[in-house]
């Protein structure tokens, strides 16, 4: 359903439910039904059908596909990404989806704080430090940072999970700071 308040600070027109093509008309049907509304993030790139696509494909192979890392895993790497970057909308919609997943509150608050605060194992812990110095620093990473994770216990195809995540949400919170684009309300309250 759509927010009164812009979800963005651009001219760009949200297209009406009705001019998106099937597919698009489905998904953000079942996103009303699974959450009660659509994310902005989505209705954000919902001008540009190939733009849409993209995004909802790369996202959903990320978070959503076969991978060894958990759901909550993928989604502790997108908040302490957002956390440095400082992203608004990031914040606020992946730490209503730690704090749902976790059960626990106060980890998605510790999370978008200050992970480091949070008692985690140390394979989560070397996750998190090894996305956050992907983030901070790409050009200081090299094989002393992978084989700390294979330390930890991360395959190397989970490495490379946790890179794929760390990266989408470093270009996810970049185009969210461009346009300025706001959180829907409902994440707010979600799983507290």
């Amino acid at each position: 359903m759509a927010e009164d308040k812009p979800i963005h600070a651009l001219g760009i027109a949200e297209p009406p439910r009705e001019a998106l093509d099937a597919r698009f008309q489905a998904y953000f049907k079942k996103c009303d039904e699974k959450l009660g509304f659509v994310p902005n993030v989505l209705r954000s790139y919902a001008f540009d059908h190939d733009k849409l696509s993209a995004f909802v494909d790369f996202y959903n192979g990320l978070m959503l596909g076969p991978s060894g890392l958990s759901k909550l895993q993928r989604e502790m790497i997108a908040v302490a990404v957002s956390s440095v970057n400082h992203c608004y909308y990031c914040l606020v919609a992946h730490g209503a989806a730690v704090r749902q997943l976790s059960g626990k509150p106060e980890l998605g608050e510790m999370m978008a704080m200050n992970y480091r605060v949070a008692d985690l194992p140390a394979k989560e812990r070397a996750m998190l430090d090894f996305a956050v110095k992907l983030t901070e620093t790409p050009d200081k990473m090299g094989a002393a940072d992978r084989q700390g994770l294979r330390d930890a216990g991360w395959s190397d195809a989970e490495i490379w999970d946790i890179a794929a995540v760390a990266a989408f949400f470093n270009m996810s919170n970049r185009m969210a700071a461009a346009i300025e684009m706001q959180p829907n309300t409902e994440y707010h309250a979600q799983a507290r």
